[in-house]
């Protein structure tokens, strides 16, 4: 019985674990997302200017 307990004891904190790194991976990804579209725009932006710069 106290082994039983044990492994979902075990279970529940691995999924814990699971859960936080996934949060972690989401909170990331969003984060490199939003630096990609500034980046993104910055770029454009600098193209944008430099050629109506030239004319």
């Amino acid at each position: 019985m106290l082994w039983v307990v044990g492994v979902i004891a075990g279970a529940l904190i691995l999924l814990g674990l699971l859960l936080e790194a996934v949060r972690w991976l989401v909170i990331i990804g969003a984060v490199a997302l939003v630096v990609v579209v500034v980046l993104g725009v910055v770029k454009a932006w600098q193209l944008m200017h430099h050629s109506a710069g030239r004319r």
